[in-house]
């Protein structure tokens, strides 16, 4: 007994050295467009301040912080000189509204809000502004940046072209990954196809039930989220974009099962061109070292004691290099 309770209190210390982060943060509320909007603004603790980014999340009910695991990014950031907004998506937290009853066009309106609320503070440095967006993020922040005068650089991280063509690589993926026997493999891709037709002939969540034989069924509110969003393909924004002239940072895991990178790259570089950069990593989809994910009691014990090392090995540095680099 004495023996564990020295090692729980070792495991103790750790964390709390493993979560001491060089930064000040402080929570803000912002005016969004389906009512408020609970955030968190994350700053450098000492040194000059060089300009904003705003962080746009991936799928999924996500907080402002991501549970705490967008620490190390606010670190990274705060290291180059940059202040960082943050905000849980609606109805998650103190958040108003509800994230399943947006649109993509929805989500890049919420940037621009509080991107409308940056400015309006007056003590925040948004002569330089950033967008960070994550997986889904990939349909939001091109919309942004072709609406946006003010958005003067991008960090993309494991962002997808088309809705439909990311969800069957991921599911062929994650086929591939269990190594499923034939028979199993032919049965969920006939499941996809049965639940592809639905969406496209824009079938109501009734039909949907009556029809599916997904073990693991959609509820209404995320057929209705993933009906309104199935169509989604980025090109003509990333092209619409590539006008504003500004650079944008590629950051992709080699380890993917969610997002076809080599599409995204390729959409990216015809694009973008000479104005792209792309960070390759070994990683997975959340950029994370693959055994993170793939043995989630490792992943659980390192986002307790040291979060920092959750991330591949280069990733945060090349975040806080490009951001040097995007600040006059």
């Amino acid at each position: 007994m004495l023996c564990l309770a020295a090692v729980l209190v070792g495991l103790a210390g750790v964390a709390l050295v493993g979560n001491d982060f060089r930064y000040v943060q402080r929570a803000v509320t912002i005016d969004g467009p389906a009512g408020r909007l609970d955030g968190v603004l994350t700053s450098p603790a000492d040194g000059p301040v060089r300009g904003l980014v705003l962080m746009v999340h991936g799928d999924g009910p996500v907080d402002a912080t991501q549970g705490g695991l967008y620490a190390p990014w606010f670190e990274a950031a705060a290291d180059a000189g940059y202040v960082t907004l943050s905000w849980s998506k609606p109805g998650v937290g103190a958040s108003e509204g509800d994230w399943l009853a947006q649109s993509m066009d929805d989500r890049a309106e919420e940037v621009g809000a509080a991107l409308d609320w940056a400015h309006d503070q007056g003590d925040l440095p948004v002569d330089t502004v950033v967008l960070w967006g994550a997986s889904q993020a990939g349909w939001v922040v091109p919309k942004v940046v072709a609406a946006r005068p003010d958005v003067d650089a991008v960090v993309a991280v494991g962002t997808a072209v088309s809705w439909l063509r990311q969800g069957r690589y991921n599911l062929l993926a994650e086929l591939d990954h269990r190594g499923v026997d034939p028979e199993e493999r032919a049965g969920a891709l006939a499941r996809s196809d049965e639940t592809r037709a639905l969406l496209r002939r824009g079938a109501s969540f009734d039909e949907y039930r009556e029809q599916t034989t997904d073990p693991e069924p959609m509820t209404a509110e995320r057929w209705g989220f993933v009906l309104r969003n199935v169509r989604s393909d980025a090109t003509d924004d990333l092209r619409a974009a590539s006008a504003r002239d500004i650079p944008v940072h590629l950051m992709i895991g080699t380890g993917d099962r969610n997002v076809d990178v080599d599409e995204t790259e390729s959409a990216y570089r015809e694009a973008f061109g000479t104005r792209l950069s792309v960070e390759r990593l070994r990683a997975a989809h959340s950029l994370a070292r693959p055994v993170m994910e793939d043995v989630p009691a490792v992943g659980l014990v390192t986002a307790v004691v040291w979060p920092r090392a959750l991330l591949a090995p280069g990733a945060l540095e090349s975040y806080r290099e490009f951001l040097a680099s995007a600040a006059p």
